[in-house]
């Protein structure tokens, strides 16, 4: 099994930044793992953020690209995502996810609800 605990959500203003941290333990390795941020507001789906494939290329979709920047440190194993220049559609519970790559890492990146691995999430609020 694979343990993720997210850490980092806060209240803040519009404009204003947060960084996330997601520790990995258990059976987690640094290689053979798509890792993502992964958001959900209330009443809406599921949203990928930001991802990590198993090369280390980063992926974003064009609603965050140039404000958030995921990040990992492979000897603490701990994901981050550094989040900048919030808005109010950016309040959601953000989770950290995981999942082996047995496809290509952008088929998960598309497809939030394919990861295997959740953390409980950790809450961000944007107020304008």
């Amino acid at each position: 099994q694979v343990q993720l605990v997210e850490s980092g959500g806060d209240s803040v203003q519009s404009g204003g930044s947060l960084r996330l941290s997601c520790a990995a333990s258990g059976r987690y390795t640094n290689s053979g793992y798509c890792v993502a941020w992964i958001r959900q507001a209330p009443g809406k789906e599921r949203e990928g953020v930001a991802g990590i494939d198993t090369d280390g290329r980063t992926w974003y979709p064009d609603s965050v690209k140039g404000r958030f920047t995921i990040s990992q440190d492979d000897s603490k194993n701990t994901l981050y995502l550094q989040m900048n220049s919030l808005r109010p559609d950016d309040a959601a519970m953000y989770y950290c996810a995981a999942v082996i790559a047995v496809w290509s890492c952008d088929y998960y990146f598309s497809r939030p609800n394919a990861f295997a691995y959740w953390g409980r999430g950790t809450q961000v609020t944007v107020s304008s």
